[in-house]
Formats: structure tokens, C-alpha cells, sequence
């Protein structure tokens, strides 16, 4: 069994984003991430095309900051040390936590986009990948 630590978490959301963004941009459809439509939406008055590096920053600190609040929100639920079976479950159950909250209401409410059933369930993988590698980091007590 291995402590959680808030380090451990920014490095597996850190390690984790970036392995979901490489399997994001071999499996996707080469349009913008959906972070570079919020920033063509939102901060930007330029097409998401021209926003792809700020949408990438803006996915690399969401996703080192999941990192972080799952592993301060783990021991809160009486899973401060882990083994790495518990912590491969968690980063799953994370990944689609995070997928739910990404899909239903980022893409749906803030972004107001409608995506194809097959955008969608890849757009699950790619969380399932972000869990799967913020729990392998977390459980491992590499950091």
C-alpha cells in the first residue's frame, strides 16, 4: 500500500493528460480540442483553430489539477493509502466522473455542441485513458 500525495497527484495528472492527449490527437478527427472552442468562445473573437496552443494549455491544467483533487479527495473517502488494484479503480471511476461532467455539461451547456455518438464514446475512452494512468501514477507511489 502506498500514501497519496497531493505531489503524486500533479504528476499523475500531469503524465496522465499527456497520454490522453497523444491518444487524442492519433484517434481524433483532427479538429480543435474542445478547450480551444471554449477559448475561441469565450476569451478569443478568432476562429477554435487559432486557439488550439491556449485549448492545449487550458486542457494540460485541467488535467494536472484533476490530478490533484482526486488525490486530496481519496483519503477524504478513506482511501489515503492505497494499493494499486484501488487506485487503477479509482482513476477509472475518476475518468468517468470526469467524462460525465466534460460531456454533459462543458459540451452540451457551456460549448452548446450536439456530437456524434462515436465522438462521444471516444471522447469516454480518452477519460477512461486519463483515469486509468492518474491511478497507475497514484497507486505505483512513484512520487
Amino acid at each position: 500500500m502506498v500514501e497519496l500525495t497531493l505531489l503524486g497527484g500533479l504528476v499523475g495528472g500531469l503524465l496522465a493528460t499527456v497520454v490522453m492527449t497523444v491518444f487524442m490527437m492519433a484517434l481524433g478527427d483532427d479538429s480543435p480540442p474542445p478547450t480551444a472552442l471554449f477559448w475561441a468562445k469565450y476569451v478569443g473573437d478568432d476562429e477554435p483553430d487559432a486557439y488550439v496552443p491556449q485549448g492545449m494549455v487550458l486542457h494540460m491544467l485541467y488535467g494536472t489539477g484533476g490530478g490533484v483533487v482526486l488525490a486530496a479527495v481519496l483519503p477524504t473517502l478513506g482511501f489515503g493509502d492505497v494499493t494499486l488494484v484501488t487506485a487503477l479503480g479509482a482513476g477509472l471511476a475518476y475518468g468517468f466522473v470526469l467524462f460525465i461532467g466534460a460531456a454533459g455539461f462543458w459540451m452540451n451547456v457551456v460549448l452548446a455542441l450536439d456530437p456524434e455518438p462515436t465522438d462521444v464514446g471516444l471522447f469516454l475512452f480518452f477519460h477512461l485513458v486519463y483515469g486509468a494512468v492518474l491511478g497507475a501514477v497514484l497507486g505505483a507511489g512513484l512520487v
